[in-house]
């Protein structure tokens, strides 16, 4: 079961990933609203009505929106959610424009979800990563069907070791490269926030993501796997990073260079789909029928 991702908007204003399969559609965060997300699917061969979940990585606001709560009870998607922030969801909705909508349908509608992996649809792989992002932290995921692995990585704070030990056999890797360090400090944010971003439970540099992936494909190489299709750098600053240094700075690196997507804020990405990769020695190659 082959696995397309694209990625609709990353960055500080709004994050939401596209993953098509087989079995039907879903967001991975949903940071935009549903009119500006109706925009951004267009082109895509989908739309609002096709989704069938969305999945968070966590509740900051450019992650999650409650405008989304009345589409998500329209079209009877699931929200999968880790279970702490289920029972927050349910907290600001009761405070919210739309706390006329029933708080036991918002219940309904959330499946939350824990350390172990999960299948918001059928025949798709969700397993969790937990990362030391703020104070309630945030999730990754190694997303798998039977033919496609995907590693998905944002607003980690800091690379833990469990991390390397999922993004293995993997056809898409994507992963934040929010700041440059420099122009971080050279920044007018205030100095609390600076800290914040570049104290380990924020958000990762330009150099700690390209020393990640450099790790990930040089394991990939060690076990003799094919590389990753696809390279997606998410959540870039638009205040304290710069595209062109970012392809700059990855493209030293043959590995990256020909498989390096940047992600907007403003626009999607293409779809991202894992190439077909050589058989093992001991697979047998599947006959072709006219």
């Amino acid at each position: 079961m082959s696995l397309e991702l694209c990625i609709l908007a990353s960055g500080s204003s709004g994050n939401a990933a596209l993953l098509r399969t087989p079995a039907g559609s879903l967001l991975i965060d949903a940071g935009i609203g549903p009119r500006v997300c109706a925009k951004r699917l267009i082109g895509t061969g989908v739309s609002i009505p096709d989704l069938r979940a969305i999945v968070l990585t966590h509740l900051d606001s450019d992650h999650f929106t409650l405008s989304w709560l009345p589409t998500l009870l329209k079209y009877n998607l699931r929200l999968h959610a880790f279970t702490p922030y289920a029972r927050k969801i349910l907290f600001r909705a009761a405070g919210e424009p739309s706390a006329h909508l029933p708080q036991s349908a918002i219940r309904d509608a959330i499946s939350p979800f824990h350390a172990t992996p999960f299948s918001p649809l059928p025949g798709i792989i969700f397993k969790p990563l937990p990362f030391s992002h703020d104070d309630t932290g945030s999730h990754g995921f190694l997303i798998s069907s039977d033919t496609t692995r995907i590693g998905y990585a944002t607003d980690l704070g800091r690379v833990p070791s469990h991390l390397f030990d999922a993004f293995t056999n993997l056809d898409i890797l994507a992963i934040e490269s929010n700041y440059d360090p420099a122009m971080q400090l050279a920044s007018d944010r205030p100095a609390f926030l600076k800290h914040r971003i570049m104290s380990g439970s924020g958000h990762l540099s330009n150099q700690q993501a390209l020393d990640t992936i450099r790790l990930i494909l040089s394991r990939h190489e060690s076990t003799a796997t094919p590389l990753p299709s696809h390279i997606v750098l998410l959540h870039r600053s638009r205040e304290c990073n710069c595209p062109n240094l970012l392809r700059d700075l990855f493209s030293k690196d043959p590995r990256i260079a020909p498989r390096l997507t940047l992600s907007h804020q403003s626009e999607r990405t293409t779809w991202l789909l894992p190439q077909p990769r050589p058989p093992l020695p001991h697979e047998q190659l599947p006959f072709a029928f006219a």
